[in-house]
């Protein structure tokens, strides 16, 4: 089993730092180059499920729970799961005096079928983007958090 852990500390409120980090349409933004396309297929309350397009055109939908009043948002891979098994992700939330401490936290299994990738080099691929999306995850949100003021 895979398992990540990654965090960043952003310099904004708490309501502008969970709305944009949780706004799918924009993850083509704050994923860099990591996804094409970001579509949302449907919104039901605090459930959203959505599909991801890399610059390859390979494409998976997910779903994705918002519990804002708690801070943290769960989502996981839906179809197709391949080359996962599963592939579950919880971002939390925590005010520090810094601003908002931003984690996420990946857990996923291969598929045994899946032999391109081991998945000790899926869980360092995961951590190295993870930690450049944070990049850019900070930098636009700071950046809005400023205009706003």
């Amino acid at each position: 089993m895979g398992h990540t852990v990654n965090s960043v500390v952003i310099n904004a409120p708490y309501e502008i730092v969970f709305d944009i980090s949780n706004k799918i349409e924009r993850w083509t933004e704050l994923f860099g180059k990591e996804y094409a396309k970001a579509d949302v297929l449907e919104h039901k309350g605090n459930e959203i499920t959505f599909r991801l397009t890399d610059e390859e055109g390979k494409s998976w939908v997910s779903k994705r729970w918002l519990y804002k009043d708690l801070k943290f948002a769960y989502a996981q891979r839906w179809e197709p799961l391949f080359p996962f098994n599963y592939m579950k992700i919880v971002w939390f939330y925590h005010e520090t005096s810094e601003g908002i401490k931003m984690t996420w936290i990946q857990d996923f299994e291969m598929d045994p079928k899946f032999t391109k990738f081991t998945a000790e080099q899926i869980e360092g691929f995961i951590n190295k983007h993870s930690q450049d999306n944070m990049k850019i995850f900070k930098q636009v949100i700071e950046a809005e958090a400023h205009v706003a003021k």
